[in-house]
C-alpha cells in the first residue's frame, strides 16, 4: 500500500502545475505528425521547435508558480549555471530552496518519429536529492505525480485524481521476464545479457521517465541505463516516483544515484554513474551479473552532448 504525505508545494500551485504539463503536452501531441523544424544538438541528440516553444512556456510558468526557486531546463542552457549555486553547498540560503529540472518532451526521438512513448517531465529537488517528480504521457493524457515522503498519484484524461499502487512483478528468471532496456543499450549489452539469462525479454519505450514508469508497474522487473547520457532533467522526476514505489535506484556497484559533483557533471549534468532501477529483489539478483557483462565489454564514456 502506498504511504500518503504532504504534498512538498500548496494545492493552488499543484493544480496550477499540472494545468500547465497537461497543457504543454497536449500541445506537443496536436503537433505530431505537423511540420516542424528539427535540429541536431549533438550525436544522435535531437530537438525540435515544439521542445523549444514548450520550453520557453514551461520556464515562464515555473518561474511565475515558484519564483524563489531555482528552474533549470533542457533547452535553456542559461538556465544550467543554478546548477552549483542550489546544490552544491549547504552553507548559502539558496541550497535550502527546491531546484527544478524541467524536460519538455523527454522521448523526442519517439516524438519525431510520430510514436507514442514521449512526456512532459518535472522534477524538484532540494539539497542535492529528488524530492517529487511528475511525468505527462499526453498520448495517453495520463499524469503522474509524487514523491518518497508524499505518496504517488494519477489521473488518466478528466477523471479524478486517485492514487497510484505499484505492481511488483514476479521474481522467476526460470520463465520469461521483462528488463527495460534503452535502444543504444540493448545494441551493445543485449546479446551477453540475453546469453547470460535466456528467459529475458526487453523492453523498451522513448522516455526514461515512460521506462521508469514500466518498473513501478509491473511490466518489468528492472530498468538498466548504461550509455552515458542521461541528465538531471531526465532523472530527477521519474527517480523520485521511483523511490515513492519503493524501487532501488543505484549504480552497479550498488551506491545510490546522486545529484551532486562530482557524480554530476557541472556543465552538462550529466550522470556520470550508470543506472539501475528496479525491485529489490531483482536489483540483489541482478546487479553484480549486470556489473560483470559491463566489465567484460565496457561501458561507454559519458558524453557531454
Amino acid at each position: 500500500m502506498v504511504k500518503l504525505g504532504m504534498s512538498p508545494i500548496c494545492q493552488s500551485d499543484l493544480s496550477a502545475l499540472h494545468q500547465l504539463l497537461v497543457d504543454c503536452g497536449n500541445y506537443a501531441s496536436q503537433q505530431s505528425g505537423q511540420s516542424f523544424q528539427i535540429f541536431e544538438k549533438g550525436v544522435d541528440d535531437y530537438v525540435t521547435t515544439v521542445d523549444q516553444l514548450l520550453d520557453q512556456k514551461l520556464l515562464a510558468g515555473m518561474q511565475a508558480l515558484f519564483p524563489d526557486d531555482g528552474i533549470i531546463t533542457e533547452e535553456n542552457k542559461a538556465t544550467a549555471k543554478q546548477f552549483g549555486q542550489y546544490t552544491t553547498s549547504t552553507s548559502i540560503p539558496s541550497s535550502h530552496r527546491p531546484l527544478w529540472f524541467v524536460d519538455p518532451i523527454d522521448g523526442t526521438d519517439d516524438f519525431i518519429r510520430g510514436g507514442e512513448h514521449y512526456a512532459v517531465m518535472v522534477g524538484q529537488v532540494l539539497k542535492g536529492i529528488p524530492q517529487a517528480g511528475w511525468v505527462y504521457a499526453p498520448v495517453a493524457e495520463h499524469l503522474v505525480w509524487g514523491g518518497p515522503n508524499w505518496g504517488l498519484f494519477e489521473q488518466k484524461g478528466g477523471a479524478e485524481p486517485r492514487p497510484l499502487l505499484p505492481q511488483q512483478p514476479i521474481y522467476d528468471l526460470d520463465h520469461p521476464w521483462a528488463m527495460v532496456i534503452g535502444d543504444k543499450d540493448e545494441r551493445r549489452f543485449g546479446s551477453a545479457i540475453a546469453h547470460r539469462f535466456p528467459q529475458v525479454q526487453f523492453l523498451s519505450l522513448g522516455s526514461f521517465g515512460l521506462k521508469v514508469l514500466a518498473v513501478i508497474t509491473g511490466q518489468a522487473g528492472l530498468y538498466i541505463y548504461l550509455n552515458g547520457r542521461v541528465k538531471l532533467w531526465d532523472t530527477s522526476g521519474p527517480l523520485a516516483l521511483a523511490q515513492a514505489a519503493g524501487l532501488v535506484c543505484c549504480d552497479l556497484l550498488g551506491q545510490p544515484i546522486r545529484f551532486t559533483e562530482p557524480d554530476v557533471d557541472p556543465k552538462t549534468l550529466v550522470h556520470h554513474q550508470p543506472i539501475l532501477v528496479g525491485w529489490p529483489r531483482y536489483i540483489e539478483q541482478l546487479r553484480e551479473p549486470l556489473r560483470d557483462i559491463t566489465t567484460a565489454i565496457g561501458l561507454p564514456r559519458s558524453k557531454p552532448n
